[in-house]
C-alpha cells in the first residue's frame, strides 16, 4: 500500500498555523498576512497536498476540467474569446472552471492558487505578464497557458498578439492617409498588451513622424475613459487631425466625444481602434481598427493547451499578427 496523501493538517503542522488559515491561504481570502499565505502555498507545494475534494478526482484520474482565469477587462472582450474556448472544450468533452475580474496581479494569483487540483491544466488570460502564475507556486506537472501574455515568462506556453507590430501597422496607415498630428488613447498600464500598443505608436512616431511630439491620454479600455479622453483632447490648446485608441471600446467612446461636440469624423478628424470588435463596422461612420479574430484566438489557445495536456513537447511559444482592417473614419478628404 502506498503511503497516505498529505493533508491539510498536515500543510497546517508544517506551516505552524491553524487548519482554518491554510484554508483560508490556499482560497485567496484576503483576511491573511502574505508573508503567512506564502509560506502556507509554499508548503502545500513541496509536499504535493491537493484539496481533499479535488485529490478523490485525481486518485480516479484526471479532472476532466481545464481552469480559465481572466482579469477585469471589458466583457465584449472576453465574450468572444470565451467562445472559442468554450467550443474547444465541449468538442473535446472536458469542462471549464472560469474565474474573473481580477483587477491585479494578487487577485488574479488567488485565483490561480484555487485551481491547483482542481482542474488538468490552466489558461490565463495574463496581462501581468505571467506573475500571477509564478505568485501562485503551481506545481510543475500542471500545463499552463497564457494568453496575451510577455512572451519571456519562463516554464509556461504562450498564445501571444504582436500588439506593438499592429500598432507600429496603425500608424503606418493613418501617416498614409496623410494624417501628421496623431495622439494616442492608451490602454490600462501596466498591462502587457497596453504597454505593447503604447510602444508601438511611440516608436511609429519616432520612425514616421521624426521631431513630431507624441500626444498619448491615458485609457481603461472603456467607453467611458475613451469618451473622457477625447474630451480632454479637444480641450487642449490643439486639436489632433487623427487619434489612434488601443481599443475599439476606447474609440467608441472618443468618436460620441467628438459627435457631441459636433466634429464630423474623419472630415474634421481621423479615428481608429484595435480589436475589431463586432461593432466596429456598424458606427457611423464604420471604424479602422486591427483585427484579432478572438474566437479563433481562444479556440487556438485551448488547442496550445491541451498539447500539453497530453505530454506533446515543451512549452511552446506562438504569436499572432492582427490585421488592419480599414474603414471611413480613417479616410481622409482629399
Amino acid at each position: 500500500m502506498g503511503a497516505a496523501s498529505p493533508t491539510i493538517r498536515d500543510v497546517a503542522r508544517l506551516a505552524n498555523v491553524s487548519v482554518a488559515t491554510v484554508s483560508r491561504a490556499l482560497n485567496g481570502h484576503d483576511n491573511v498576512a502574505e508573508a503567512v499565505r506564502k509560506r502556507v502555498v509554499e508548503i502545500a507545494s513541496s509536499i504535493d497536498y491537493s484539496p481533499h475534494h479535488a485529490a478523490r478526482s485525481l486518485s480516479r484520474g484526471r479532472t476532466h476540467t481545464v481552469g480559465v482565469v481572466l482579469p477585469d477587462l471589458p466583457c465584449e472582450f472576453f465574450a468572444r474569446l470565451m467562445c472559442g474556448i468554450d467550443a474547444a472544450a465541449r468538442e473535446r468533452g472536458l469542462q471549464l472552471l472560469v474565474s474573473g475580474h481580477h483587477r491585479s496581479a494578487d487577485s488574479q494569483a488567488a485565483a490561480v492558487r484555487v485551481m491547483r487540483g482542481r482542474v488538468d491544466g490552466l489558461l490565463a488570460i495574463s496581462p501581468y505578464g505571467g506573475l500571477e502564475v509564478a505568485a501562485a507556486n503551481l506545481p510543475r506537472s500542471l500545463p499552463v497557458l497564457l494568453l496575451d501574455s510577455d512572451p519571456a515568462a519562463d516554464g509556461v506556453s504562450i498564445l501571444g498578439v504582436d500588439n506593438h507590430a499592429g500598432a507600429m501597422a496603425m500608424m503606418r496607415h493613418l501617416v498614409d492617409q496623410g494624417y501628421r498630428d496623431i495622439a494616442f488613447i492608451s490602454g490600462r498600464l501596466p498591462h502587457f498588451n497596453a504597454t505593447e500598443r503604447l510602444r508601438g505608436y511611440m516608436d511609429a512616431m519616432a520612425q514616421l513622424l521624426p521631431g513630431v511630439p507624441a500626444r498619448v491620454v491615458q485609457g481603461d479600455f472603456d467607453v467611458q475613459s475613451g469618451s473622457r479622453a477625447g474630451e480632454e483632447l479637444l480641450a487642449g490648446p490643439r486639436r489632433p487631425d487623427a487619434v489612434f485608441a488601443a481599443n475599439d471600446m476606447m474609440a467608441l467612446g472618443c468618436m460620441f466625444a467628438f459627435q457631441r461636440a459636433g466634429l464630423r469624423i474623419p472630415d474634421d478628424i481621423g479615428l481608429a481602434g484595435f480589436n475589431d470588435i463586432p461593432l466596429a463596422s456598424h458606427t457611423s461612420p464604420p471604424l479602422t481598427s486591427m483585427r484579432i479574430d478572438l474566437s479563433r484566438l481562444g479556440s487556438d489557445a485551448f488547442a496550445m493547451l491541451l498539447d500539453r495536456m497530453e505530454g506533446d513537447g515543451e512549452a511552446r511559444t506562438r504569436i499572432v499578427q492582427p490585421e488592419l482592417v480599414v474603414r471611413e473614419s480613417t479616410a481622409k478628404p482629399v
